[in-house]
């Protein structure tokens, strides 16, 4: 399949639109990236990454929950468009996998099931976006964009930084303007995974699963705990960054006015 589709994608579609063209002066720059696109129905699949390669990415395609697995282990992919209803297996059980393996490559799920209880599961464990069947394939790209641009490190490499913070993922260094704050393993990996999704809100869950491998089920207490430990060693150098969600969970990003007082509640 060859040049721009568009219109709307389901799970049973035949046949295959071309839309709009892009003149020169308003070409899309092309996109980079490595992606894995998993979904059984093969029209799908195939439009998705037709479309997906015309933007510039390099897709590959596997069409079943094993395929997922192995595709994902065996090489570094940027990002993951996985159907949550698979032949196998469903998406759910491949990230809660993944994630346990120590992979966190970007996840958007793809499903036909428009309930509130599965976009929670799929983002509570560890997904980046959650699309329902039919969906348009330019909204789908704007999304892979939007992923992309949140969770690649960009020109920083082994270096993040946030603010007036900076965390060193090769020598374990973390520093608040200029400061030299000194962290245990678990604390550290909390502030990498909230300096990798800054202004998102994480939930308990999700930093169980992230930093201490936990099943999602798990306590977290053990979360809030640790929240208040990391607030308490970046504040001796400069404001909270650290917000609370309450009832939710937690987020990296610059204070506002009108923040709560107490921040160790949430």
């Amino acid at each position: 399949m060859t040049g721009h589709i568009s219109g709307h994608i389901s799970g049973h579609t035949t046949g295959h639109t071309t839309g709009h063209t892009v003149g020169p002066a308003g070409k899309l720059p092309p996109d980079h990236g490595s992606l894995l696109v998993v979904d059984d129905e093969p029209f799908l699949r195939d439009a998705v990454a037709a479309s997906l390669r015309f933007l510039g990415f390099e897709v590959t395609t596997g069409q079943t929950a094993a395929d997922a697995l192995r595709l994902a282990r065996d090489r570094p992919f940027d990002l993951i468009v996985l159907d949550v209803m698979l032949p196998d297996g469903d998406g759910f059980d491949v990230v809660r996998r993944l994630r346990r393996d120590g992979c966190g490559v970007p996840v958007i799920f793809l499903t036909a099931r428009d309930t509130e209880a599965d976009k929670v599961t799929g983002l509570t464990l560890g997904g980046d976006d959650y699309m329902t069947k039919p969906f348009g394939l330019e909204e789908l790209a704007a999304r892979v964009r939007t992923v992309l641009r949140r969770t690649r490190p960009g020109a920083t490499g082994p270096v993040l930084t946030f603010a007036d913070l900076r965390l060193d993922q090769e020598t374990y260094e973390v520093r608040r303007s200029g400061h030299l704050i000194e962290l245990s393993p678990t604390e550290f990996r909390l502030l990498r995974y909230l300096m990798l999704n800054p202004g998102r809100v994480l939930t308990r869950a999700q930093l169980l699963d992230h930093v201490w491998d936990y099943d999602f089920r798990g306590s977290t207490t053990v979360v809030s705990t640790y929240v208040a430990y990391l607030r308490r060693k970046l504040a001796s150098y400069g404001p909270d960054l650290i917000h609370t969600q309450r009832a939710v969970g937690y987020s990296l990003r610059l204070p506002r006015l009108g923040d709560p007082g107490d921040p160790d509640e949430a």
